[in-house]
């Protein structure tokens, strides 16, 4: 009959077999599709992909024992700055171990944070690149800043001592200037900055009349997570912003792919605070300079001119004999002429007349003539008209309240009538 092995024999001749193999530690560059601390141990999945297809070629699991974690963690941070997360290119120093009940894993022993540190520059890198060939990398440097940057649009993680301490120095400014900072709060770290920072660019762009500059800070050490802020998808929005953008990150070790796009990187968020109300502050001085300037102006000016109203006041005796001078010779050239012309026209209208009358009796007697004949004539109509010969005949006329009567139709019973006769008037009422 055939040997068998039980689970666990077979389980722990792989482990003699790997112990006595695979006896020393190895230097392994691996990708971490996941990270994640349990009761202080640090456990970790590792992947490898093919670099023209992207696909994964190969997978395992490490850990990092908490007494080990304990000082590769903090080292790890320092240097460069963020915490392991999915997606980073790590070099793990690793031993194999196998356990009888929980299978095989790598353990990790150190994590060399300078390669990391080579992987993200050479990531920041592409990404300035891809910037460049767009044409969006110095899109905001050409931005003008508004002289008044009073309107401010913060973007921060609401309850961070950074906006807090950011607020405060615009508040308490030692020249009081006053400041209008509105709050559009963001995820400033982990795997969603640069969702929540974009959604918040959103929200202003609906609102940018409303604001001159925009303020993006983070208050915090070097070992918070920074990756969020060197993604393409995030400095394109930036990029392209129609407001200037300053960063103020709170971080000195180097300068992120935000920074570099952003129209004004400073160092941290009260940094931030003194860069707007210097600027303001700038800004005021001019005001102030214009206005000394403008006053000396005015008062040369003033000056100038009070030396010539001088100047003009004591001419304007001089001038003003002149002026009458010449206007009285004027006046009597002008009455000269006058005079000639009235004098003329006076001969002129004279001659017209006498032209005229010699021209008018003629033709007045001519025309008296005519109208002498016409008034005979008419005088002789007007007798052979007249209603006397008619009564002087034997005829009468008969009246009814002022009117002769034509139609005796009109007449009524109790009416009142008048006969005019040649001689004498007859009074009858009508029955």
């Amino acid at each position: 009959m055939q040997h068998t092995l039980s689970l666990y024999e077979l389980n722990l001749l792989v482990r003699e077999t790997i112990e006595t193999t695979l006896s020393r530690e190895y230097w392994v560059e691996a990708e971490l599709s996941e990270a994640r601390e349990v009761r202080s141990h640090c456990y970790m999945e590792l992947i490898q992909k093919d670099y023209a297809t992207n696909t994964p070629i190969a997978k395992a699991s490490a850990k990092c024992w908490k007494n080990t974690w304990a000082y590769v963690r903090p080292h790890f941070e320092r240097i460069t700055g963020q915490q392991l997360h999915a997606g980073m290119k790590v070099l793990l120093k690793v031993y194999a171990n196998f356990h009888e009940a929980y299978g095989f894993s790598w353990i990790v022993t150190d994590i060399n944070p300078e390669y990391t540190m080579g992987d993200m520059a050479r990531k920041r890198q592409e990404i300035i690149r891809q910037l460049q060939l767009e044409g969006v990398f110095n899109l905001q440097r050409e931005l003008r800043l508004p002289m008044f940057l009073q309107r401010i649009a913060v973007i921060s993680s609401a309850g961070a001592a950074g906006y807090g301490d950011f607020c405060h120095q615009l508040a308490d400014n030692e020249y009081g200037l006053a400041f209008c900072p509105t709050l559009f709060a963001a995820t400033m770290q982990g795997e969603e900055v640069e969702t929540s920072i974009i959604s918040a660019l959103n929200l202003i762009y609906r609102r940018l009349d409303e604001f001159d500059v925009v303020v993006i800070i983070r208050g915090g050490g070097a070992t918070s997570d920074l990756s969020g802020f060197d993604t393409l998808a995030l400095a394109e929005n930036v990029a392209n912003f129609p407001l200037p953008i300053i960063t103020g990150i709170g971080h000195e070790r180097d300068e992120s792919v935000l920074d570099m796009i952003s129209h004004t990187r400073v160092k941290t968020p009260t940094a931030a605070a003194t860069f707007l109300i210097h600027h303001l502050a700038e800004v005021l001085t001019r005001i102030e300079d214009a206005e000394q300037t403008i006053l000396k102006v005015v008062e040369r000016r003033m000056e100038m001119e009070q030396v010539r109203l001088s100047r003009l006041t004591d001419k304007i005796p001089i001038l003003f004999s002149l002026a009458s001078t010449h206007q009285s010779a004027r006046l009597d050239r002008l009455y000269q002429h006058l005079s000639q012309l009235m004098e003329q026209s006076l001969i002129a209208a004279n001659h017209r007349i006498e032209r005229l009358a010699l021209r008018l009796n003629p033709g007045a007697e001519r025309k008296l003539l005519q109208e002498r004949h016409r008034l005979d004539m008419l005088t002789q109509r007007t007798e052979v008209l007249d209603p006397m010969l008619l009564l002087k005949r034997g005829y009468s006329i008969t009246i009814h309240n002022g009117r002769a009567v034509c139609n005796a139709q009109i007449l009524k019973s109790g009416d009142q009538i008048e006969t005019r006769l040649y001689q004498g008037t007859i009074k009858s009422i009508i029955k």
